[in-house]
């Protein structure tokens, strides 16, 4: 069975449903670790409740990017973690850090990339005026929010949305998409070969 590491910043609401998908066989694999780099983030309580391995490792207290990330990196060693997910992890990543885990490191980005990558995706969708929205689920390369896509899956911009409602929507699909895409990786459906995700 796959071992996972879950990368959170928050509530870990996607994290929660990673585990949720592991516990009732949607996914088949076990999450051996939530790592969060904000030691206030309220997904480890969630963790902890389900007796899953937890870990701080506060950005603040590293004197740069490239020390943080290589603790980082070791501690997921640790765990022998066969899929890395970023779930609402709010840090850009090296790159010596992603290729260390390169194919095995995964992104769910609330927006139907190539559109709008980066932060705040609810207000740039309805300042484009665009009619469709929605989450995808990527590899990560050291390329922001860039890696070949796994899945995508779109919803309506209704015309009285709000960011709010949007982010709520968008939050549905996400939980659903995340634990499809996964499965499809523990499976060998979907990898990355050359820097595209086949099939």
């Amino acid at each position: 069975m796959s071992r996972i590491a879950v990368l959170i910043s928050g509530r870990g609401s996607n994290m929660r449903a990673i585990v949720e998908a592991c516990q009732d066989g949607t996914v088949d694999s076990t999450v051996v670790a939530v790592i969060s780099n904000n030691p206030n983030a309220g997904g480890l309580d969630f963790a902890r409740e389900q007796n899953i391995d937890t870990a701080v490792l506060d950005h603040k207290q590293f004197d740069n990017r490239h020390v943080f990330d290589s603790k980082l990196k070791t501690l997921i060693d640790s765990y022998e973690a066969d899929w890395i997910l970023l779930a609402g992890f709010m840090r850009i990543l090296s790159s010596d850090f992603v290729n260390h885990f390169l194919g095995r490191i995964i992104n769910i980005h609330p927006s139907l990339l190539p559109l709008h990558p980066g932060l705040n995706t609810h207000a740039k969708v309805l300042a484009a005026g665009d009619t469709k929205h929605g989450a995808t689920v990527h590899f990560v390369t050291p390329e922001l929010d860039a890696g070949p896509i796994i899945a995508r899956e779109e919803c309506a911009v209704l015309p009285n949305d709000t960011e709010q409602t949007l982010a709520e929507r968008v939050l549905q699909i996400e939980h659903k998409l995340y634990a499809e895409a996964l499965q499809r990786c523990v499976n060998g459906d979907a990898r990355l070969v050359n820097k595209t995700a086949l099939p």
